[in-house]
């Protein structure tokens, strides 16, 4: 039986959810089935050293994001892939002006984000005007699937709903041996907020709200890098709070989310955040802003977190405080998230996808 040869596309294989994601579908789609390789404008990013040998990865050599498309183009043509997989919101809108030219070759855009929220530039929207051209549309919640019919009139039959996969495998390894972080302090409640540095993630709500706490024992440890750093640790300064520790990017957070008392997710909109699996695969409760991408989807509250509104910063700093009183199973954290978003659970809609569209 001829194999299904799978071409994924993203920028690289950094630290993020799409990176992640890809690794892992790359790494445990079946080999009598499939043959997966992905293609990268750089070849960088921590994901490579955990990337099975058996995937191929193509460099474009390209930084840019503008100029990949016609190397992009090109290779789709050499190699004939029968799925290209294009997982980054920018290269799903241009690419799929370009669909038709290759009749033979089935496209999947997976989006990571809730498009209206995240995509602002007149110029990339322009090219949401071709994305009915994709054969199916892999949306991770359902505010992101709703957002694309509402707002850019997609098609519902090209739409799919698959969540992310968490894999509890790998978290599990890289929690063995792993130490209380030196950062957390005993006599302390410790909170962990995991994510890019940008206006995106909130964190300058976060800030806020630890203004309110600063004569509680609770510290903040925020993991993560970007463009907003200088104007978040500006902002730490200006507000006085010691209470929060910059960590900067981690190549292993899981040990910060296994021994921290409490996660928060302090996002403006999400796609469907893996961190806040994460948090959960790791017994972890959490604490989300009320905001779009599938959080009420993730979120079982009482069990594995609460929602609330981060914008409040007051009555959200109260809302820290209350939950750290309480107690909670992190056994039944751990199964709330592995009985609806484990691995094997979530690859079998990505292979039964990639089977049909094939047929």
């Amino acid at each position: 039986m001829k194999k299904i040869s799978i071409l994924f596309i993203l920028p690289d294989l950094e630290t993020g959810g799409a990176e992640r994601i890809v690794t892992t579908i790359a790494n445990h789609l079946p080999r009598s089935t499939f043959e997966p390789k992905i293609m990268l404008l750089r070849k960088e990013g921590g994901y490579l050293e955990f990337l099975k040998d058996d995937v191929e990865v193509i460099d474009l050599k390209t930084p840019r994001i503008r100029h990949s498309l016609k190397p992009i183009l090109k290779e789709i043509r050499k190699r004939k892939p029968d799925i290209v997989l294009s997982g980054f919101g920018e290269v799903n809108a241009y690419l799929a002006l370009f669909i038709k030219f290759f009749p033979k070759i089935k496209f999947i855009a997976r989006e990571t984000n809730v498009v209206s929220q995240h995509v602002t530039r007149k110029e990339i929207r322009f090219f949401y005007n071709f994305y009915n051209n994709y054969d199916k549309i892999i949306c991770q919640s359902d505010d992101m699937q709703n957002d694309l019919i509402e707002n850019f009139k997609i098609r519902k039959e090209n739409l799919i709903k698959i969540n992310n996969p968490v894999d509890f495998d790998f978290i599990n390894e890289k929690l063995a041996n792993s130490e209380k972080p030196e950062t957390f302090k005993d006599d302390f409640k410790n909170t962990v907020a995991i994510g890019n540095l940008s206006s995106r993630k909130g964190f300058d709500n976060l800030l806020k709200v630890f203004s309110h706490l600063k004569n509680e024992n609770i510290l903040l440890h925020i993991l993560g890098d970007g463009r907003d750093k200088d104007f978040l640790h500006q902002m730490k300064k200006d507000l006085g709070l010691e209470n929060v520790i910059f960590h900067g990017q981690h190549k292993n957070p899981y040990q910060f989310l296994k021994f921290a008392d409490l996660f928060i997710l302090s996002s403006r909109y999400e796609g469907f955040p893996n961190v806040l699996l994460e948090a959960g695969a790791c017994g972890t409760y959490s604490l989300a802003n009320n905001c779009p991408g599938g959080i009420t989807e993730i979120i079982q509250p009482g069990i594995n977190g609460e929602i609330y509104i981060i914008e409040n910063h007051q009555e959200f700093s109260s809302k820290i405080l209350s939950i750290l009183k309480e107690t909670h199973d992190s056994e039944a954290i751990k199964n709330s998230i592995s009985s609806r978003f484990s691995k094997d659970f979530i690859l079998k809609k990505y292979e039964d996808l990639f089977e049909n569209i094939c047929n």
